[in-house]
């Protein structure tokens, strides 16, 4: 084999082995744990959202070495990661059943993993640090019950930085992105609507749909006009109706950062109370 085939067959397998990124709905407060209908809303609310992210490991090209969430209920006034070794848990959701405050995750979270977090940062010219003692909140432990129920995989969350600039946020993702040739799955985890006056509600239905429409054609778009437009995105139509305050759309700008070149797709939507909901990938 010589030098030129070599080096062609060492990229073609760093890019099949190459991790993507994702955005993922994390739904309502516990939302899969419990019986939807004590909410006022069918029992299968979120039956279909709990079914994709009980699929989601399945469809990397392998097991993740570890994964860094950046979860809409997190926000610092610059980028933190957690070094906790056995990260605790955070019930930061309200009025729900006993047993949904008792829910347990107990993967390891990986102070090495925070700590090449914060140097990739930096490095970019980012704010950054570290914290040793954030847990998993909702936004971390509720899906990732589901996609690793078996807690094997180490997490680190990682905040959102406090201004919520979009901009700022593609950029963390850009200098993160080297973490996806070393075996490590970054999620950006929220919802692509949330309007918490507007759940249940018909207001919340055309709105949704009209954000939703074009928030999956500014992913689908080619990199560059991709993050133009998620930098831009309260001038969306239906933005501001979709998300009176952005914490939970961020992650998004994470994700699509870290995706670099890569194409991004929406590969899952729904319909719950009354809005529509998505998920994308990116790679």
């Amino acid at each position: 084999m010589n030098v030129q085939t070599a080096e062609m067959t060492s990229s073609t397998a760093s890019a099949a082995s190459r991790m993507p990124t994702y955005f993922i709905p994390h739904g309502g407060g516990p939302c899969f744990f419990m019986d939807w209908s004590v909410m006022g809303g069918p029992a299968d609310t979120w039956d279909k959202t709990e079914a994709w992210l009980r699929a989601l490991v399945s469809t990397l090209p392998e097991k993740p070495r570890g994964i860094v969430v950046i979860s809409g209920h997190w926000e610092e006034s610059a980028f933190t990661a957690s070094t906790a070794v056995e990260p605790a848990m955070i019930y930061d959701y309200y009025g729900f059943p006993p047993h949904t405050y008792e829910l347990k995750y107990p993967a390891p979270g990986s102070p090495a993993l925070a700590e090449r977090v914060v140097e990739l940062l930096k490095g970019a010219g980012l704010p950054a640090r570290t914290d040793p003692a954030r847990g998993f909140d909702h936004g971390v432990f509720v899906p990732f019950l589901l996609i690793d129920p078996d807690a094997t995989i180490p997490v680190v969350p990682l905040s959102l930085k406090a201004d919520l600039n979009p901009a700022e946020h593609i950029a963390a993702g850009h200098a993160l992105a080297p973490l996806r040739d070393e075996g490590i799955l970054i999620v950006g985890s929220g919802m692509s609507y949330h309007n918490m006056r507007g759940f249940r509600t018909p207001a919340a239905t055309r709105p949704s749909a009209v954000f939703d429409q074009w928030l999956t054609g500014a992913v689908e778009a080619a990199p560059a006009e991709r993050e133009t437009q998620l930098a831009h995105w309260g001038d969306a139509p239906a933005g501001r109706l979709s998300h009176p305050r952005e914490e939970h759309l961020l992650p998004l700008m994470i994700a699509a950062g870290a995706g670099g070149d890569s194409a991004g797709v929406k590969v899952f939507g729904d319909n719950v109370m009354m809005a529509d909901i998505s998920g994308y990938r990116f790679g």
